[in-house]
């Protein structure tokens, strides 16, 4: 997951708002977002690689979500894969601030966390800053630490403050966000990444050959306590291939 833009109590109708594109190899075997039959109440997606996941969410409004850190990383045998943290608080009873406080950090590749239930949220990081309660707003999380501004970010923010300003909030408007191919000359990286890449990257939505948007989720906690989930799945050119849509 490459790019989060969400909203922790910043809407009367929807406390919880979730815009999120997963960015992956073309080649790193995934299952589609789907409820999990060894572990029933989790609704996540699934990496075939590694056996993690990098977004889930569970019917007791559970939530956790993974972005790995941008920097030249080299893995060691003895770390573990960053998805497993998603999985791993999913299946804890602790709170998202003593899960934060329990994680060994140096158990994993630079990474950034957010695990929240229905009264709080905690973004976590191995890398600067290490664990921060969120207070309600609204917030981007990348490659890099959480707000870090980055244009793609930055641009993400704003759109979901308008939406939620204009109380526009829908499936279709965060999905518009998320389709935002526009890159940005000003964030190219060409220190960590290829040329190419690195100028791909910079837009919200990246389309390459060998690394892009696998995946598109929105997620919609309403007040009522009933959760909307939406799955778009992308190919290498940036076209869909299927959608799913969970409520419960």
């Amino acid at each position: 997951m490459c790019l989060i833009a969400f909203a922790w109590r910043a809407h009367p109708e929807f406390p919880f708002i979730v815009a999120a594109n997963r960015d992956e190899f073309h080649d790193r075997p995934t299952e589609e977002a789907g409820w999990w039959p060894d572990k029933p109440d989790l609704l996540a997606g699934r990496d075939l690689q590694a056996g993690g996941s990098w977004l889930a969410v569970s019917k007791s409004c559970r939530f956790a979500a993974v972005t790995n850190y941008r920097e030249q990383y080299f893995a060691r045998v003895e770390h573990k894969s960053r998805g497993e943290l998603v999985t791993r608080f999913m299946s804890s009873n602790q709170g998202p601030a003593q899960f934060s406080r329990d994680t060994d950090g140096d158990d994993y590749g630079g990474f950034n966390l957010l695990t929240a239930d229905r009264s709080s949220i905690t973004y976590l990081s191995n890398r600067g800053e290490m664990q921060t309660d969120l207070e309600p707003g609204i917030y981007g999380l990348s490659n890099a630490s959480l707000d870090t501004p980055w244009s793609k970010l930055l641009r993400s923010k704003k759109r979901l403050t308008e939406l939620i300003d204009a109380d526009d909030v829908s499936e279709t408007t965060l999905m518009a966000i998320l389709e935002d191919r526009e890159t940005a000359i000003e964030d190219v990286d060409s220190e960590h990444l290829a040329i190419d890449l690195a100028q791909a990257v910079t837009a919200p939505f990246i389309v390459s050959e060998t690394y892009g948007t696998r995946s598109s989720t929105v997620m919609l906690c309403h007040a009522s306590g009933s959760t909307e989930f939406i799955e778009q799945r992308y190919d290498a050119s940036g076209n869909v291939t299927g959608r799913s849509r969970f409520s419960f």
